[in-house]
């Protein structure tokens, strides 16, 4: 389902209004969108405010949660299947891998340097392109991997201007959110794709339902068993 000229003009200056700004034009987002099979997030940063300390865990939103379980939702009433979704983290974060289980996401990569090697192993897994990947991500050693992605979702640093300016020059970003990583940046970006999907309102009205469409997509998403790897002297190998 795509959305009119009217209404990705009325997303637009809601988000813009937020503080959100567009490098792409609303028009182009959705466009971009009608090809995304698969949402990959970067997790410190992203999830949280990326600050960690010594046996101290990070941490996440159960809105964010919620958030990524929509978008999933809006994503397989769309396409009619279920959207690939992993996390691909440059650091051994096993916060990110409890939160990539629970939730059943498909991969959980950890410890990646680079991270454009994760994604090239997700497509061939998963048999997509990176052109179906909408990635979300704030930071230096994301960028790589950004400007190969089909729709790039920068989450805002108020620390970093020159970084997004670096971005939006090089081609890296579409869409920078108002919020940080502390402050839900990830629900802000799931409820921005829901509604350049147009499925916002179609998701929220059947989840609060929890009717038999919800049940039949859920029920899929729990099959899901969560698969693990690890950077291994440049080679990616399974951790499970």
């Amino acid at each position: 389902m795509s959305i009119n000229s009217s209404d990705s003009q009325r997303l637009a200056e809601i988000f813009t209004a937020l503080g959100g700004t567009f490098v792409t034009p609303e028009s182009e987002i959705g466009a971009r969108l009608q090809h995304i099979q698969a949402i990959v997030f970067d997790w410190d940063g992203v999830f949280n405010d990326g600050f960690k300390g010594e046996g101290l865990p990070s941490i996440f939103s159960e809105a964010d949660s919620m958030g990524t379980n929509m978008l999933r939702y809006g994503l397989w009433r769309k396409n009619e299947t279920l959207p690939v979704a992993a996390i691909i983290s440059g650091e051994q974060n096993q916060t990110a891998h409890h939160f990539a289980t629970r939730e059943h996401f498909h991969h959980v990569y950890l410890g990646i340097p680079d991270k454009r090697d994760a994604l090239q192993h997700l497509c061939a897994a998963q048999q997509i392109k990176p052109e179906n990947v909408a990635f979300v991500f704030d930071d230096v050693n994301d960028l790589g991997m950004a400007a190969q992605c089909g729709l790039r979702l920068m989450v805002n640093r108020k620390a970093s201007p020159l970084l997004q300016q670096y971005a939006i020059t090089n081609d890296c970003c579409d869409y920078i959110t108002a919020n940080c990583g502390s402050a839900h940046a990830v629900r802000e970006v799931m409820e921005f794709m829901l509604g350049f999907i147009g499925q916002f309102d179609a998701v929220i009205n059947s989840r609060t339902r929890y009717d038999a469409t919800y049940q039949d997509y859920f029920e899929q998403r729990q099959r899901v068993m969560t698969q693990g790897f690890r950077n291994d002297n440049g080679v990616i190998i399974s951790t499970d």
